[in-house]
């Protein structure tokens, strides 16, 4: 198949990394059974630091980041797809090692792709992305730990993309949920998602070196690592959890094995990149059905191919609040 798409292409000049949007061809789309034509994307963290050089996220450049696509499919040698079906393809190596959703056009082995659930949009599910389905991961995790609807549940980095839309699933399935940010202009946008607790930042950032704090949490979703993790596991109430699932203050954990043996808590690791498939088909059912959320549009913004740049720098400073849609049509 002879096509030329438009893609971000990431290129290391001189030990530098410069982006700018290229033409491709298909001819230069890694092998695989199912080939996409990308109608979204959206922007994460971890799309950003592909797109500025991170090694330790994509070994080789020049290099197209996007770890979320969803589209039609224009060719597949795989009975599973055929062409048209609406699909989407989540985490596993997309956009880091494999060229991702930020082209026209993806290729990708069949066992990453996803046939659209009922009642989800191509749009939709963008919206969600990595950050939606790693959310939605961290509240099915806690939610078969047998979490509390009396107690508070907070939630760390509530104005990220995963944040977001975990504190709007936990208000959504009618969790007393509580939010932690340091941006202290967003009262408003996390009362919207349902925060029923506002606090700073600093409130989950104990340095006190106490194994053991107050009995505060009966659960919590952390997308931040570091010492607010560490104080937040060391605040959770007897056998109650914490899904960890980002590292973005910090990958370190310093604290002592106390709250786990004398209060036993849990700390759920979640790692959606690599969720089998049968999990990634229950989340996405779950969130095209009793878990669809109708605020998509309120913490979402667009933008093009051509826009994408400034908003990887945006994301990389801590300035995006929600979530960032790629639209591939624009």
């Amino acid at each position: 198949m002879n096509l030329n798409f438009k893609a971000l292409v990431v290129k290391e000049v001189n030990g530098k990394f410069i982006r700018e949007i290229s033409t491709k061809s298909i001819d230069e789309l890694p092998e695989g059974d199912v080939l996409i034509k990308v109608k979204y994307s959206s922007l994460n963290y971890k799309d950003a630091l592909s797109a500025t050089g991170n090694k330790g996220i994509t070994r080789n450049y020049p290099h197209t980041p996007g770890i979320d696509a969803a589209g039609i499919v224009e060719e597949s040698s795989n009975g599973l797809f055929k062409k048209g079906d609406e699909v989407l393809v989540t985490g596993y190596d997309l956009g880091m090692n494999t060229s991702g959703g930020f082209a026209e056009y993806v290729r990708v082995s069949a066992e990453w792709v996803v046939k659209f659930p009922k009642g989800l949009s191509l749009k939709e599910s963008m919206m969600l992305g990595t950050a939606g389905f790693t959310a939605a991961l961290s509240v099915h995790k806690l939610e078969q730990t047998g979490i509390e609807k009396e107690g508070k549940i907070v939630v760390t980095g509530a104005t990220g993309g995963v944040g977001s839309l975990a504190l709007a699933l936990l208000a959504k399935l009618g969790y007393n949920a509580a939010a932690s940010t340091r941006k202290k202009d967003k009262e408003d946008y996390l009362k919207q998602l349902g925060a029923k607790l506002i606090i700073s930042s600093d409130e989950l950032d104990d340095k006190s070196a106490k194994p053991l704090l107050n009995r505060r949490w009966k659960g919590a979703v952390d997308t931040v690592g570091g010492n607010i993790l560490s104080t937040v596991i060391r605040s959770l109430d007897y056998r109650c959890s914490v899904a960890s699932c980002g590292n973005t203050l910090s990958p370190e954990l310093n604290m002592t094995v106390y709250p786990f043996i004398l209060r036993g808590v849990n700390l759920l690791g979640i790692n959606s990149a690599e969720t089998p498939m049968d999990i990634r088909k229950i989340i996405w059912q779950k969130l095209a059905g009793e878990w669809k959320l109708s605020i998509l549009n309120e913490i979402t913004t667009e933008c093009s191919l051509e826009e994408l740049n400034e908003k990887i720098d945006l994301i990389l400073k801590g300035e995006i609040t929600g979530r960032v849609l790629v639209d591939l049509s624009k």
